[in-house]
């Protein structure tokens, strides 16, 4: 299970599952802030026991600073396969009120399966909104929440 949360600022792109969208707010962050990867990351970490996305990519790192997500999620895969695992799926839920996601799923699907090296059909996104309640409703923020089932090899 992983869960990730960033504030919604001006002047930041917004880059959600590898993919840039166009939008006037991006997510605050000490890397591209992708919650969507970033949520995928900790499922996959925590189901191979290995901690979480904090401990391998900390940001207090200047390595990590300002790091394209696509990158870690790569580097959690390389990371569980030295304990032979290789993942399975992946189920994930992006929360935000705007902008909308559901056009841009396929995309960032085909894009996190070709990092992943995986079947497109291992990597279901949904996308839902708080019905204008929370941090989310009031477009302060965006979450994500993944589940990742990996097997031994």
């Amino acid at each position: 299970m992983g869960y990730d949360v960033h504030q919604l600022v001006p002047g930041r792109e917004l880059w959600m599952g590898g993919i840039k969208l166009e939008h006037e707010l991006g997510l605050l962050g000490h890397s591209d802030a992708d919650v969507l990867i970033h949520a995928i990351c900790d499922a996959i970490l925590g189901a191979a026991n290995m901690r979480d996305i904090g401990y391998h990519f900390p940001d207090t790192s200047a390595e990590t600073e300002g790091m394209d997500s696509k990158i870690i999620l790569k580097k959690t895969i390389e990371l569980i396969a030295t304990k032979g695992y290789h993942l399975v799926n992946i189920d994930a839920t992006i929360c935000a009120e705007r902008p909308k996601m559901n056009p841009h799923i396929p995309a960032m699907q085909q894009c996190m399966a070709q990092v992943i090296g995986c079947d497109v059909d291992a990597i279901s996104i949904k996308a839902t909104t708080t019905e204008k309640l929370g941090f989310t409703g009031r477009q302060e923020g965006i979450s994500a929440y993944a589940v990742a089932l990996i097997e031994k090899a």
